[in-house]
């Protein structure tokens, strides 16, 4: 049941198109799954497996049918595709991620926008990817290693303290901002006992605060878009308003408009008209929840220089375990740039800042853990190679049913050269196992077991 404040709200708002929004509640809500470039392309996707039709504002993006269980497929548990709410894909989609750039994704759990931009980057710059909630970050840094992406940095901190490693660092900054939630009353509607509980403007204090701090962390000539799945003018337009009121150096990029979005609404608060370069996505106008965005750039600044901790020397016999394990199994290139942290080899992404004091939870691309005169690959590890890295593999068939016998973590049979193999799906690696006599010991990550 909608409040009659929130009603009363959007009715002066919406004007004629507020029974048509209304209307929409009524209706069934959409589901969305976006394909990951870095493993698979829309193209390779077969739009009958789930019945999908495309997502006009994400060329990743396809619509699939309630009822179907994307979920369970073993090619998600692959990383081939991302379930994501249809209207939460523009943002990311929106911002001008192209390979090499450093992107911070400043509120980024449970990791939709990051994957997506990660795909983006295609392997080469950096991703940084924060939340302030440590908890919610198990769930970021799982998507981030289920999709494959190698050149992340996952961190939990305030927005404040981040600026002191990352002062004029990034190329393209993404803050999906913590919100009312109205644009998702529809999908969740315990969120409206929230929204009565705390109201708008707790969460407009909010939002300004975080574009301040990003807004310090980005180069002059860079790109931040800001988004909220929320309605209110004083969230979106508002903040905007404030925010270049308060920083002049930064102007609106117009977005191009598709598939129903509408413009940003600078008369909501007696605004000036470059607000209307916003975009605004109703769920009575698209196939989709809601959502606002504005994407901006910041012009003349002053460039900051930030020191970078990527000369790092690790000697050989440290790693001797971890090079043993590259010469016998491995195909690829043995990884540069690589770190060990309580006995943990990572793999850095280049030109890395310090981050001493920053709350890390990975630092790049776990590669798997040094024990007692071994090395034993990670999840990770496995996520972000190719079947054609490695020496031994075993490759199943999507309908095998020994596929989600090894999810469910059972042991498989297999025959073959006895030692670490990797195990996939259809040409992409779901983990590892360790083959014996013709039997495949399960090493797929516990946390991560098909229920």
């Amino acid at each position: 049941m909608l409040p009659e404040s929130y009603k009363e709200k959007m009715q002066e708002l919406l004007g004629k198109e507020y029974e048509a929004y209304l209307d929409s509640f009524h209706q069934e809500r959409y589901y969305g799954l976006r394909i990951n470039t870095l493993k698979w392309s829309p193209m390779d996707f077969n739009r009958e497996l789930f019945e999908c039709e495309p997502i006009p504002w994400c060329d990743e993006g396809l619509y699939y049918k309630k009822g179907y269980q994307p979920a369970k497929d073993p090619y998600y548990h692959a990383g081939l595709y991302y379930i994501q709410e249809p209207s939460a894909m523009s943002p990311a989609a929106i911002l001008d991620v192209k390979p090499g750039d450093r992107v911070l994704d400043l509120c980024a759990a449970p990791g939709g926008k990051s994957t997506h931009l990660g795909s983006k980057l295609q392997g080469e710059g950096i991703l940084v990817s924060n939340d302030i909630s440590v908890s919610r970050t198990r769930a970021l840094v799982k998507n981030i290693e289920l999709a494959g992406i190698r050149n992340a940095i996952v961190t939990s901190e305030e927005p404040k303290k981040l600026v002191k490693a990352f002062e004029g660092y990034f190329d393209k900054i993404l803050v999906d901002a913590p919100c009312s939630g109205e644009g998702m009353f529809r999908k969740e509607p315990g969120l409206i006992k929230s929204w009565e509980e705390f109201g708008v403007e707790h969460f407009a204090e909010i939002q300004r605060s975080i574009l301040l701090q990003a807004a310090k962390m980005l180069k002059p000539g860079g790109q931040l878009l800001y988004s909220t799945c929320t309605f209110d003018p004083s969230e979106n337009e508002g903040t905007i308003k404030a925010f270049l009121e308060e920083h002049p150096e930064f102007c609106l990029i117009p977005i191009h408009k598709s598939g129903g979005i509408d413009d940003g609404q600078p008369e909501w608060v007696n605004g000036p008209d470059e607000l209307s370069y916003a975009a605004r996505l109703w769920p009575h106008k698209i196939k989709g929840e809601g959502h606002f965005i504005a994407h901006m750039v910041k012009e003349n600044a002053e460039l900051k220089n930030n020191q970078i901790s990527n000369n790092i020397k690790i000697s050989h016999k440290e790693l001797k375990d971890f090079y043993d394990f590259y010469e016998t199994y491995m195909e690829a290139k043995v990884p540069n740039e690589l770190k060990v942290i309580n006995d943990k080899v990572y793999r850095l992404p280049y030109d890395l800042p310090s981050l001493k004091g920053i709350r890390t939870l990975r630092q790049g691309w776990l590669l798997g853990e040094l024990k007692k005169n071994r090395f034993e690959p990670s999840q990770a590890f496995a996520m972000g190679l190719r079947m054609e890295d490695v020496k031994l593999s075993v490759n199943m068939c999507r309908d095998d049913h020994r596929v989600i016998r090894y999810l469910k973590g059972e042991t498989i049979e297999v025959s073959g050269e006895d030692g670490w193999v990797l195990v996939g799906v259809d040409g992409f690696p779901l983990g590892w196992g360790k083959r014996i006599k013709g039997r495949v010991k399960n090493k797929y990550a516990k946390s991560w077991r098909w229920q």
